[in-house]
């Protein structure tokens, strides 16, 4: 059974919410709490065993967990084992291909409902793991009508988050807030280095030596959601915007596994536009 906090912070937090788990009869297995000094806020990520009766347990335990910390305290009791999500995609397949081995042979911690491209070269891969794709072409359309197909097909599905697996697109503000903190995108460059378009163009022309990729939420701001894993691999000056493009595909698949697997294992706090990940 996971347990999640995020409050406040004050003195004797980790205290109470012990001595709640040991009346219940709850051994913990594992304890990770952070506090923000900053903003004076206290996450916490506990992991008991679980008890025989957790149906019973888990609303009593909320209810509790509630009577001993500060009034703003978002608690969250065993939190689904198993993440529902819709994939967006575009024509890149290194993303989704990864994803879609991962959920076939259960290791993603999540299950992949639906496929959703606004181009339909995806659509073979998807069906050969029996995967339903839908093509919602973006082309002689307007954003909105767009926007809205794409709504009234997610809406079927009802998943708990979205994932943007090299979805190729800008979403609009009215979009990203019928999901707030439930979309999460792969960004090729290391944030907030080279945001929007072309970032390896971008970092051939400005000669870095370093590139690399991010996993963050999506908000109404461009790339600047809060940031969830990265990671970086050295170039030199010989090779080209498209060399780099290629070398950059292993590591957009890589932080985009790590990033879901802490989101679905609800290690990921946000506040303010920041994360707190207990890895």
């Amino acid at each position: 059974m996971i347990i999640v906090i995020q409050c406040i912070d004050q003195v004797g937090l980790v205290a109470a919410i012990s001595g709640v788990l040991a009346q219940q009869q709850l051994n913990i297995i594992s304890l990770r709490e952070h506090v923000d000094k900053a903003e004076n806020r206290f996450f916490l990520r506990v992991q008991v065993e679980a008890p025989a009766n957790a149906d019973a347990v888990q609303d009593m335990l909320q209810a509790e967990l509630t009577t001993v910390l500060p009034v703003d305290a978002v608690v969250m009791v065993n939190p689904l084992p198993e993440k529902r999500i819709v994939l967006l995609v575009t024509k890149e397949y290194h993303c989704l291909g990864d994803i879609l081995i991962r959920n076939y042979f259960k290791s993603l911690k999540a299950s992949v409902l639906a496929v959703i491209g606004n181009y339909d070269q995806l659509q073979d891969i998807c069906h050969r793991f029996d995967l339903p794709f839908h093509h919602v072409s973006h082309e002689g359309k307007s954003k909105d009508v767009f926007e809205s197909e794409i709504r009234n097909i997610v809406d079927r599905y009802a998943p708990d988050y979205l994932v943007l697996a090299k979805f190729m697109r800008i979403l609009s503000p009215a979009f990203v807030a019928n999901w707030p903190g439930r979309i999460i995108n792969i960004h090729h460059s290391f944030l907030p280095a080279f945001a929007g378009a072309n970032p390896y163009r971008q970092a051939f022309e400005r000669g870095v030596k370093l590139i690399g990729a991010t996993a963050h939420f999506v908000t109404n701001d461009l790339d600047e959601g809060p940031i969830i894993a990265q990671q970086i691999i050295p170039v030199t000056h010989s090779l080209t915007a498209a060399d780099m493009m290629r070398a950059g595909k292993e590591i957009e698949t890589s932080v985009l596994a790590k990033a879901l697997r802490l989101v679905f294992d609800d290690r990921v706090f946000v506040y303010n536009n920041k994360t707190v990940v207990f890895e």
